[in-house]
């Protein structure tokens, strides 16, 4: 399978929003609150199937520096301490392409946990 590389990251610190374009034309902007709740982290994730851990009260959270990582991946540096999740290109593309859908998942499971979401700019 072929990668598609970024051509552009831009982060909007104010509307706590990533803006990442692709080579093959797709730009997706990307709630800092979805990228954190979707860390590929271990400490989200987990180490395999059904240990993924729901990620709760991050409404808030910012993104301080995001750092390359060789020529695969970023390493972004959440304002909530969190920075073990090791983002590929790959990944990037597949949380802007399923955006909708994971989205959507994640409210749900929220939903049953009984999290109430605190309301923001990014709903």
């Amino acid at each position: 399978m072929t990668q598609t590389l970024p051509t552009e990251i831009h982060l909007h610190k104010k509307s706590h929003i990533l803006e990442i374009r692709f080579e093959d034309g797709s730009q997706f902007r990307l709630p800092t609150e979805y990228l954190r709740v979707f860390s590929p982290s271990a400490e989200v994730r987990g180490h395999g199937p059904g240990e993924e851990k729901l990620q709760v009260g991050k409404e808030d959270v910012n993104i301080e520096k995001i750092e390359q990582v060789g020529t695969y991946a970023v390493q972004i540096h959440f304002d909530d301490g969190h920075n073990t999740g090791i983002y590929a290109w790959e990944t990037l593309y597949d949380l802007g392409k399923n955006y909708d859908t994971y989205w959507q998942d994640y409210l749900r499971r929220l939903a049953e946990a009984g999290y109430t979401r605190k309301e923001t700019l990014n709903g």
